[in-house]
């Protein structure tokens, strides 16, 4: 039963993976990697200069799943409650009523991510590791499933912010697209447009069955040797982490 299982995951994940890469040309490895993400219940950052496909890709990803799907446009101007939503003054009943933010979706795609102010990049942070938001006091939970596909443009170009190392803890992944083959290029220039061949996807999964392929994900043996090195990566990174900190400290 467990292989029989397991079989069906491999199965549902190439049978996704074919449906966006009807979209994302010659990117198979970021788009297994995007899914990898998503199965294990990750959020993924999608880092690369404007234009290369990410916001594309994040659409294709929502639509391929089936999810309710959300886009915020993040901008230095960008308020917490822009995103989370904000309780109004009801005249007919003399109360607050809270006005649901955009949030409230199975997928959110912040695009930019980093071109809005720390300030409004925190009110990710309790949603994308509680899926929950707190307003006015008061927690309410997120849909299930609950995702964000956030992108990035590089650090140097004008207008962003740095992302809190706070922030970059919540994402399970990070990818970079780079740019298309030559041959993945002419044909992006021949063939249809990506965004109306985004907006007609059909949908390989439905909310049910991406729930189930996700508790079938936990089922996938992990040789001892393979946890060996993902200790000694996370081990190596520690110690750099450390290294550069202490560089840092002792500059100032």
């Amino acid at each position: 039963m467990k292989n029989e299982s397991l079989r069906l995951l491999a199965a549902s994940a190439e049978h996704i993976i074919e449906r966006v890469s009807e979209v994302i040309l010659g990117k198979d490895r970021q788009i297994r990697l995007a899914l990898a993400c998503i199965l294990a219940r990750g959020h993924l950052l999608i880092e690369d200069l404007p234009g290369v496909g990410k916001t594309t890709l994040s659409q294709a990803l929502a639509r391929a799943l089936g999810l309710e799907s959300q886009r915020i446009q993040f901008t230095s101007d960008l308020l917490p409650s822009d995103i989370l939503g904000v309780s109004i003054f009801d005249r007919t009943t003399g109360a607050f009523r809270f006005q649901a933010g955009p949030i409230f979706h199975q997928l959110i795609l912040a695009d930019e991510i980093n071109r809005a102010t720390p300030k409004t990049q925190s009110a990710l942070l309790e949603a994308m590791e509680e899926h929950q938001v707190t307003v006015d006091g008061k927690s309410m939970p997120l849909p299930d499933p609950f995702f964000v596909i956030a992108t990035q443009n590089p650090e140097d170009q004008a207008g962003t912010f740095p992302l809190p190392e706070s922030q970059l803890d919540r994402f399970l992944m990070r990818v970079q697209l780079g740019y298309p083959a030559p041959l993945a290029e002419r044909e992006l220039l021949l063939g249809i447009d990506r965004r109306e061949m985004t907006a007609v996807l059909p949908a390989a999964l439905d909310t049910d069955r991406l729930l189930a392929l996700q508790r079938r994900v936990l089922e996938v043996h992990v040789a001892p040797p393979l946890l060996d090195y993902v200790q000694a990566l996370v081990a190596r990174t520690r110690t750099q982490l450390g290294t550069r900190h202490r560089s840092a400290q002792a500059q100032v």
